[in-house]
């Protein structure tokens, strides 16, 4: 089958970061779905793991955790799911990428694809999906209409986990989303994608808060730049708030929440499936909840950049714009 993959970490510049290569088809397990892939989107961690993790030696490694495709085989044990279905997911991250023909996917994960989306559309979602529903249901605790009063300040907020996290706010809570950005089009993309302000991260964000009339608010999701913006999210947040962090950073002071009591809460939306923890089907559970909130017009699909055909130089091109730090919303690509 087709698949794009490296054979060693090199910078994404180097024809040889990402290539083009011929590999065996996978086969599913017992719980698997075999996927025949259509359409994948491009995260930071595809970068970060291209950039850090070495492939084993003489081995190639796939990356690539969101995808659509269609069902081609299920294992003995799948009850939810059959041959033609068109579903869309995150994957795992112990397990080979999707940036391949053909895919093996844990069904837990796994959801029946929006139908009012194409493709590429809907392989923009499903792991900023995740990321997002959990970081604010699961690890802040904002209960579905719940947050009357309360103010949740996302940083960086036109990115992929920010597009998706202001619209499940606005949709799904009585928040007020405060969202931030830098430049006038995605201050303009969180403004349509349902915040009820923008404030400038490049500015102090207390005084960014303070100018906007709106103080100190009752929590922050930072996405990223955490380490850059540390000190001002603690002092932008209410003694007893909460703090929810997806990025990486060489060092992160807990001790400086003490004094406000602030609350810390760490998601990374990979920790179910690669523990196969009890509660892992809720990720596909999840989705699916969204594909509904898709299809009824009140979740937007967040693709903002289409690159064409899934091949090594157009993913190398996708990486290079990640790791540019300008994206705004996703990359997608579709077809091999």
């Amino acid at each position: 089958m087709k698949a794009i993959g490296y054979r060693q970490s090199l910078p994404i510049d180097n024809p040889a970061a990402l290539e083009d290569l011929e590999l065996p088809a996978p086969t599913a397990g017992p719980r698997d779905l075999l996927v025949r892939v259509k359409a994948i989107s491009v995260n930071p961690v595809d970068t970060k793991v291209r950039r850090n993790v070495a492939p084993e030696a003489g081995q190639a490694k796939v990356l690539g955790w969101d995808a659509v495709g269609t069902v081609e085989a299920v294992g003995a044990e799948v009850r939810q799911f059959k041959a033609g279905d068109r579903v869309y997911y995150a994957g795992s991250i112990v397990r080979p990428g999707a940036n391949s023909e053909l895919h093996a996917v844990d069904e837990r994960i796994v959801a029946l694809a929006p139908s009012s989306l194409g493709d590429a559309e809907a392989a923009a979602l499903p792991l900023t999906t995740i990321t997002a529903w959990e970081l604010l249901f699961d690890r802040l605790g904002v209960a579905q209409g719940g947050g009357a009063g309360q103010t949740l300040l996302i940083v960086g907020g036109a990115g992929g986990v920010g597009s998706i996290l202001i619209q499940l706010a606005r949709q799904l809570t009585q928040l007020r989303v405060i969202a931030t950005a830098s430049r006038a089009q995605t201050r303009d993309w969180c403004l349509q994608l349902g915040a009820h302000a923008v404030i400038d991260h490049s500015k102090p964000l207390a005084a960014e808060l303070k100018a906007g009339g709106f103080g100190e608010v009752d929590m922050v999701a930072s996405l990223t730049q955490t380490g850059t913006h540390y000190a001002q999210i603690i002092e932008s947040l209410k003694p007893q708030g909460q703090l929810a962090v997806i990025d990486d950073m060489p060092v992160l002071d807990a001790m400086a929440l003490k004094g406000k009591c602030i609350s810390l809460h760490w998601e990374l939306m990979f920790t179910r499936s690669k523990f196969q923890t009890p509660d892992m089907a809720q990720q596909g559970e999840l989705l699916a909840e969204v594909a509904k909130l898709v299809d009824a017009g009140r979740i937007r699909t967040t693709a903002n950049a289409a690159f064409g055909r899934i091949d090594a130089a157009n993913l190398r091109r996708a990486h290079a714009l990640i790791e540019s730090g300008t994206a705004q919303g996703k990359v997608v690509l579709a077809g091999f």
